[in-house]
């Protein structure tokens, strides 16, 4: 197994190859034995303020990662033939209360923006004959790392509550089933396309809320945040936690693949049992 990074890997057992994608440079070596590329490069959606600066970054950073690694392949002797990139549910963004599929049409906001450039840049992969899966990821239920800590926090200090009316749907899976996932694409060489990486269950923000509040074992008294108050802290990019977005995981199913977590509360046992 092998990485690329910006830096030197610590982990003797995964040999690093340093990248820059700002300068396009990449090591050669990186490809050496590689049959299947995980991209799942790119900058944290939810870590800084959308500034048009801040946006460009977090595009680029997923588009021209990928396609410096097609470039290196195009003029590389390689055994690469499939590609399987991350995308995310942000594809179709605020949708309410209607139920979404692969086929459904992207949202027109930022958050489908970078979705939808991310994707297509992943797919000009095809035309090096490449096998190309993405996985469009939910929030991913990981106790370090991710939304998950962030939601725990104030429930844990006895202050938590739902965000807004509470009736966002989140489209969330257990960390175990995305590790799964990548591995079920990687053994199943007939799978291309697009799926949705979440549990067949999606909740609405309120239920997470409480189901992680029962978990724990806390209380909740706290009103609901107000959205304005969201919309202040955070501008442009409170639509990632205002935003309604229920995901369908039919397709994924339909290819054989069965979830371990695919209900919430199993799911926050295992994680906090």
């Amino acid at each position: 197994m092998s990485q690329l990074s910006r830096k030197s890997g610590k982990n003797p057992k995964v040999k690093t190859y340093l990248w820059d994608i700002h300068k396009g440079q990449i090591d050669a070596a990186s490809v050496d034995g590689v049959d299947t590329i995980i991209h799942l490069a790119g900058a944290d959606i939810a870590d800084k303020r959308w500034t048009n600066k801040r946006k460009k970054e977090l595009i680029e950073s997923r588009t021209k990662s990928i396609r410096l690694i097609y470039e290196l392949l195009g003029k590389t002797k390689h055994h690469v033939n499939t590609v399987i990139s991350a995308s995310a549910t942000g594809f179709y963004s605020d949708r309410g209360d209607e139920l979404l599929t692969e086929t459904s049409k992207p949202s027109n906001d930022f958050l489908a923006e970078c979705c939808i450039a991310w994707e297509k840049a992943v797919d000009e992969g095809e035309e090096l004959g490449l096998r190309i899966v993405k996985f469009r990821t939910g929030v991913v239920l990981n106790k370090k790392g991710g939304a998950l800590p962030k939601l725990v926090t104030p429930i844990k200090l006895r202050i938590g509550s739902p965000l807004s009316n509470g009736k966002q749907w989140i489209p969330w899976i257990h960390w175990h089933d995305v590790v799964r996932l990548y591995l079920y694409a990687i053994m199943h060489s007939k799978l291309t396309g697009t799926y949705n990486m979440v549990s067949p269950n999606p909740v609405t923000n309120e239920e997470l809320t409480r189901a992680v509040a029962k978990q724990l074992h806390r209380p909740l008294w706290a009103p609901k945040v107000p959205a304005f108050v969201l919309q202040l802290a955070l501008g442009e990019m409170s639509l990632v936690v205002l935003g309604s977005t229920k995901v369908s995981a039919q397709k994924i199913i339909d290819n054989g693949f069965k979830f371990e977590y695919p209900e919430l509360q199993g799911a926050l046992k295992e994680i906090y049992g």
